[in-house]
């Protein structure tokens, strides 16, 4: 066993020869949105996000289904599996089976197999003194998954926020392993703030987060403002408020957007600051956003300040 649960990283990590060690890891969830074939794909990608986060290449998939047959019948459920394993293919991993239950309540995921050098495994911790620190992609899904389950969302934002959701975060993680990263994750239902807080947590570092320099989804603000945060969003802050120093003044609105859980979220990664230029380059020609959010300062207390 190289990574354990006991490090709160994305995913188990065995090894199984001197070349090559299993990354392994589950996720599941209720629906994110109304479109069953969309569900699917977001399920998947969720699912698949912590292989690379810990830069492993997904190889095979196990399907994970509680569904009420009775109440929703076959057709959803083919569609929800199909877009499951659209999504695989376009992963480059293939799906072995799966195991369903009767349940009242929907819930669709996957168990995710997959492989990467023993020497090269990204933790959630390495951060060091000077890094960068880097986001793919944009925050606000939890709130306005939120605001689409009070019918307060357009269907523009709606069919937005689902691409953003079923992205892979394959190709990031393909650049990604021709670069030297000291620690990885992806932000997911802890928030940022949350899963910043993980990559630092005991490590004796201080993060400088930068939060006019966070790519929010404009439609967040909106909802935000309106008091549309889910119950995880307070959760999170609760939970990492004694590791967390604010700016005086700090927007609450901007505050919450920080703590919100996201579905699918970006790779969220550490790099030395000489190294960033290029390795930023590499990911726009590839179509990532790769925005530069904070750094690991050499001194200062222990813990995350946001600006």
């Amino acid at each position: 066993m190289l990574i354990s649960s006991a490090t709160a990283d994305d995913a188990g990590v065995y090894q199984v020869s001197p070349d090559l060690a299993l990354v392994q890891t589950v996720d599941f969830f209720t629906p994110v949105v109304d479109d069953p074939y969309d569900f699917g794909r977001i399920a998947a990608a969720n699912a698949l996000s912590d292989v690379y986060a810990m830069g492993g290449t997904p190889k095979m998939a196990m399907n994970i289904v509680a569904y009420p047959m009775a109440k929703l019948g076959a057709l959803v459920l083919r569609s929800i599996l199909a877009g499951g394993a659209d999504k695989l293919r376009e992963a480059g991993a293939v799906l072995l089976g799966g195991h369903s239950i009767e349940d009242d309540e929907l819930k669709f995921g996957m168990a995710v197999t997959g492989f990467v050098h023993p020497a090269k495994i990204w933790a959630n911790q390495g951060l060091k003194p000077g890094d960068q620190l880097i986001l793919t992609k944009s925050l606000g899904t939890g709130i306005i998954n939120t605001a689409i389950k009070g019918g307060l969302a357009k269907p523009e934002t709606v069919k937005s926020l689902t691409e953003q959701m079923a992205e892979l975060n394959k190709n990031a993680a393909e650049v990604l392993r021709d670069f030297p990263i000291s620690a990885c994750t992806d932000v997911t239902g802890f928030g940022l703030i949350g899963h910043l807080c993980e990559m630092i947590a005991d490590t004796g570092r201080r993060v400088t987060l930068d939060s006019g320099a966070v790519p929010i989804l404009p439609e967040a603000r909106e909802f935000a403002a309106m008091g549309l945060v889910p119950a995880g969003a307070h959760n999170n802050r609760k939970f990492r408020e004694n590791m967390v120093s604010l700016a005086s003044g700090f927007d609450p609105v901007v505050r919450d957007i920080l703590y919100d859980p996201q579905t699918s979220g970006g790779l969220l990664f550490g790099c030395a600051e000489q190294i960033a230029p290029a390795l930023r380059r590499r990911l726009a020609d590839c179509g990532v956003l790769a925005a530069v959010i904070g750094q690991v300062e050499s001194e200062g207390a222990v813990g995350l300040f946001v600006r």
